[in-house]
């Protein structure tokens, strides 16, 4: 068992996860293990059945054809029922205090997913509490957040633990410091290895920032009619489309229209930065924030689409961008990106480009200020927008343009509905 060819850019991946244990029988194209590339996480299924025997273990980074695994297929089903006998031991040892050894440490046993064991470990969770319903009792993402939302295994994980036992004597000699809800002076570190993602995601936001000439613009723009047209329609458009009418497929369609104008902003430089690649399309990165890290999965021919299918394809992305199930192709593609930083409270901030892109939007949040219309002051729903762009592309007559153009389908969109 190699690693397989994944895609054309995959050069290496990491074996972040054995699905079945050293010795386990596997069935023809039963998963045995997760790799993790540059873009997504993929299973990797078992080339014939028999008895699994490990080559590489978990973290290792594997070149493209290294080896994995063996599976000698000499072992036939009855051998599988042995080699499963282990098995159903350590599963019975894992339900008593004791815990089974690392080389028992199987589904059976129940490891998290990578998405669930971020959620458990953010929250103080033994993952021995918590009931996997995975394949053979994995511990998944919905488990993890079941678990979390539930008061009585919190409140009893305290009592188990012996590290929260000291902190009572402490209060004996200094009663003043009783009142602190955590240790004073800790200077405990821990360290763990990035995920490849996580450096792919480093590299790249190192090499935007190094090797393209990038700048910064800022405007803003009162969404009162967006707010309006979402209110009067919305009833309306769930019932006929079955999803809402977010911001998102607003903003995109706005800058999808300005950006077959402004062919520059939705251009790409090559990587001798001598020529310049135009599109007659516009494919729209949109940045989803995961466990792994922040991923940008495009959604092709934006300027085509209605507001319906961009909002139904969004939803689609981010559950699967969150639950690691992305595939390479979805990732791949992008002439422009959107970010959204206001979901999460920001106010203002300077999106790094997306290379090979030229442009990055970013959103930020809604915040009612005063402002000056018709010599009047009035109070309006107003957001701060940044374009930041590859200055080798892109002028700064243009960019200033393509945000004014963009605002101005914002704040009356009749023009955009209209496709003016």
């Amino acid at each position: 068992m190699k690693v397989p060819v994944i895609g054309e850019s995959v050069t290496e991946v990491t074996l972040s996860e054995w699905l079945k244990g050293d010795g386990d029988y596997v069935e023809l194209d039963e998963p045995i293990c997760e790799f993790e590339s540059d873009k997504a996480t993929l299973e990797f299924p078992a080339e014939a059945a028999g008895k699994l025997m490990y080559v590489a273990g978990e973290g290792d980074d594997l070149k493209i054809g290294a080896l994995v695994a063996k599976i000698d297929t000499s072992a036939s089903g009855d051998n599988g029922s042995a080699a499963e006998a282990p098995s159903a031991a350590a599963a019975s040892a894992a339900e008593t205090p004791q815990k089974a050894p690392a080389d028992e440490r199987t589904y059976a046993t129940g490891t998290p997913s990578p998405a669930a064991g971020k959620i458990l470990r953010e929250n103080d969770v033994d993952p021995s509490t918590v009931n996997g319903s995975g394949r053979d009792g994995r511990i998944t993402k919905a488990d993890a957040q079941s678990a979390v939302s539930k008061p009585t295994p919190a409140a009893a994980a305290p009592t188990k633990s012996a590290a929260p036992a000291a902190p009572p004597a402490s209060p004996k000699p200094q009663p003043a410091r009783s009142t602190s809800p955590s240790p004073s002076f800790s200077r405990n570190t821990r360290t763990e290895k990035m995920s490849r993602m996580r450096r792919t995601i480093a590299s790249r936001l190192v090499s935007a920032k190094n090797e393209t000439a990038m700048l910064t613009t800022f405007n803003e723009v009162d969404l009162s009619a967006v707010m309006a047209l979402r209110s009067s329609v919305q009833e309306r458009f769930v019932e006929k489309y079955g999803v809402k009418l977010g911001f998102m497929s607003l903003f995109a369609k706005a800058c999808a229209q300005v950006l077959l104008e402004m062919p520059d902003v939705n251009a790409e430089i090559t990587e001798d930065g001598k020529e310049l690649i135009y599109h007659d399309y516009v494919d729209i990165s949109f940045a989803v924030s995961t466990p792994t890290g922040l991923v940008v999965p495009p959604i092709h021919n934006i300027e085509s689409l209605h507001f319906a299918d961009i909002e139904t394809k969004l939803k689609e992305l981010a559950a699967k961008a969150r639950d690691n199930k992305l595939s390479i192709e979805e990732m791949s593609g992008g002439t422009f990106t959107i970010t959204n930083g206001g979901v999460f409270g920001s106010m203002m901030s300077t999106p790094i480009i997306n290379k090979p892109q030229s442009a990055i939007l970013g959103m930020h949040n809604i915040i009612e200020r005063p402002v000056a219309v018709d010599g009047q002051v009035v109070i309006r729903p107003m957001m701060y927008l940044a374009l930041s762009y590859d200055h080798r592309v892109i002028d700064g007559s243009s960019s200033v343009t393509f945000l004014v153009k963009v605002k101005a389908l914002l704040e009356d969109p009749t023009l955009l509905l209209l496709g003016l």
